[in-house]
């Protein structure tokens, strides 16, 4: 197995346990308590993973040269409980994809303040490298994470937005497609479409990278082989 796939899996995992966590979160502050009650309101990546989605489905993405996507158990809520159904729903769906824009900036940050530390101590540039390419890793998955789960297929977090700006009839059923979402997302791997729509988030991805190139550590980019860094 090649090296950096041993720096990209703490990083996922990571990820998408803040994720989680982040739906957890913000469930009780909309008047939920169930994520709470069950155990799930916690860092243990063991009450979030999911065998398909946390191993195999990015182990497959990985074989498959396509970008490295992840899931794990969703958080349980009951949308019942919230003080504002609408508004808490919305709230509740998207605290994932902004826990993800959030790390992604924070490693942006990262990189920058690694690469200070590098380059004011040489004697730890190399050791440090590893840690800004982990940063660097960071910085792409969570935007890839949250461009992802804003796919607007049941049961991601995209179509919570999306089912509020239908006709109830066609919200319905819409909804009762959630049991199909994988089928849907394995068939668009076929096609271009996962790329197109993940365009904006690489771009994002770029745009920060970009910011902290010239911090760059020169020994980073042995780390992230498919970077031009």
């Amino acid at each position: 197995m090649p090296a950096y796939y041993l720096l990209i899996a703490p990083v996922l995992l990571f990820s998408i346990v803040a994720h989680e966590y982040a739906h957890g979160y913000a469930a009780p502050k909309q008047g939920d308590a169930t994520a709470y009650q069950l155990g799930r309101l916690t860092w243990n990546p063991l009450k979030h993973l999911d065998p398909v989605m946390s191993v195999i489905f990015p182990l497959v993405m990985a074989l498959a040269h396509l970008p490295i996507l992840a899931g794990a158990k969703p958080v349980p809520v009951n949308p019942r409980n919230y003080r504002n159904y609408r508004r808490g729903d919305i709230i509740v769906s998207l605290a994932g994809v902004g826990a993800n824009t959030v790390i992604a900036v924070g490693c942006a940050l990262a990189i920058a303040l690694v690469g200070v530390v590098g380059r004011g101590a040489p004697a730890l540039a190399e050791t440090l490298a590893i840690l800004q390419a982990m940063c660097v890793i960071g910085v792409e998955l969570n935007l890839l994470l949250a461009g992802f789960n804003l796919l607007p297929i049941p049961p991601l977090d995209g179509s919570h937005v999306l089912k509020y700006l239908l006709p109830p009839a066609w919200a319905a059923q819409y909804q009762r497609i959630g049991f199909l979402g994988i089928f849907v997302l394995l068939l668009l791997l076929q096609t271009r479409f996962l790329a197109w729509w993940l365009f904006p988030a690489m771009r994002a991805a770029g745009f920060l990278e970009a910011i902290v190139r010239p911090l760059i550590l020169p020994a980073t980019p042995r780390w992230i082989p498919w970077q031009a860094l």
